[in-house]
Parts: structure tokens; C-alpha cells; sequence
């Protein structure tokens, strides 16, 4: 990666904060701390940031608050880190929009690898795919990434902008859980992390999330893109 690339890590414990620095500097990123989500809120304001480390359970506002303050504006990729691995706070740290959540217990490498898989995923695509999906309601711009939806601009995080291509570059064809599991989360990650991205997706481009009609679910297997 190259040293330009800034990653924000926000945790309380000092420890895991120069644990974190040390690993993410020897890859050659730019790393800025915070010890708690204000002091993050104000780095995040001033600073070009490119992906964030995101605990949860810090003094004041947790991480969760946090979350839900950057997607109101931003779609830089978000990485829940926590002391917990129950799919309660798993589940709803996806569903506010975090593009990952890792445990504490994980290794300082694989949390290396999971940021460097989120960032390939938000990288801008080369100028040479300047074509435009078109599907009447939704559309997608693969040279800006950008999605409208009845002409409105729709706001995707990183991984939401790559699922939502995955199945429109394909329509029909159905994928998986398995498939998406090891193309977006590397194998790690089970049928809920999948469906709450899923859900999320269709909450942004769906009439009724309910009674989908572009991302359908093929019962038992995995789901499918009806392209109209």
C-alpha cells in the first residue's frame, strides 16, 4: 500500500493502539490515533482518512455511535474491532454499516490482511471500465462507482458497492453463500453476516426490502440479481 494511505485506529487501550501502529506502519500506512470517538470524530474531520479501526466499547460515545455519525456522510471503509464475538454486536455493527468486524483475539496479522482486503474493494477502478449498468430504476456508473436510484444518488459502503456489481455484472446467476463468503469476507463469516449486508443493500435500493425485486433469495442456497 502505498505510505499516502491513512488508516484511523480509535481504541482506549494504549496497548492495542501501538500494537496496531507498529504492525500498520512496517506495511507502509500513515496511522492516526484517537482514545475515544470525539477525538476520532475530530481527526476524521480534519484528516484525509482512508479506512478506520474502530473499537466499540470506549468512554463516552461507543463505536457503534460513532459509525452512524460517519455514514450520514462518508463511505470510507469501516472495520469493527472488539473484545466481543457475539453475533449480537456482530450483527449490528454490520447492519449500521461497518464493512468488517474483527475480534480481538485475531491475529495482528490477519487484522492487517482484513484492511488491506477492505481497501482493494474501495480502490477507485481503472478509467478504462467506463461503462454504465443500466437496470431503469438502478443504475450503476463503473468508472465513478456511483449508484442512483430513480435518479437519486444512493451512498454504498465499500463492500455494499461490490456486491450490489458482483450480482449486476451477472444477472441471474445465483451465487452462493459460500461463493460470497470466500470472495468478500475471505471464507470467514457464516449465512448472517452475508444476509445483513444483504439487507442493508436492499434497504437502499429495493421499493420494498420486504418483497425484493432485484435481490432475490434462491431458498437454501444463496441469492440472485433479476435485473429488473
Amino acid at each position: 500500500m502505498s505510505e499516502a494511505t491513512t488508516i484511523l485506529v480509535v481504541d482506549d487501550d494504549p496497548s492495542i493502539v501501538e500494537l496496531l501502529r507498529d504492525f500498520l506502519e512496517y506495511e507502509n500506512f500513515n496511522v492516526i490515533t484517537a482514545c475515544d470517538t470525539a477525538q476520532a470524530w475530530a481527526v476524521f474531520q480534519q484528516s484525509s482518512v482512508h479506512c478506520i479501526i474502530l473499537d466499540i466499547m470506549m468512554p463516552g460515545q461507543n463505536g457503534f455511535e460513532l459509525c452512524r455519525r460517519i455514514r450520514a456522510e462518508s463511505n470510507v471503509p469501516i472495520l469493527f474491532l472488539s473484545a466481543r464475538s457475539d453475533d449480537v454486536d456482530k450483527i449490528r455493527g454490520l447492519t449500521l454499516g461497518g464493512d468488517d468486524y474483527i475480534v480481538k483475539s485475531a491475529s495482528p496479522g490477519e487484522i492487517i490482511a482484513r484492511v488491506k482486503a477492505v481497501l482493494r474493494r474501495s480502490a477507485s477502478p481503472h478509467q478504462t471500465e467506463g461503462r454504465i449498468l443500466d437496470f431503469g430504476r438502478i443504475k450503476l456508473n463503473l468508472s465513478t462507482r456511483e449508484v442512483t436510484v430513480d435518479g437519486r444518488n444512493v451512498m454504498l459502503t465499500p463492500r455494499e458497492y461490490e456486491l450490489l456489481r458482483l450480482f449486476a455484472e451477472h444477472p441471474r446467476h445465483v451465487f452462493t453463500y459460500q461463493q460470497l463468503l470466500a470472495k468478500f469476507w475471505d471464507g470467514v463469516g457464516d449465512k448472517h453476516t452475508i444476509r445483513v449486508h444483504l439487507g442493508r443493500l436492499r434497504e437502499k435500493i429495493e421499493t420494498d426490502p420486504n418483497h425484493p425485486q432485484y435481490l432475490v433469495n434462491v431458498w437454501g442456497v444463496g441469492y440472485r440479481f433479476e435485473g429488473g
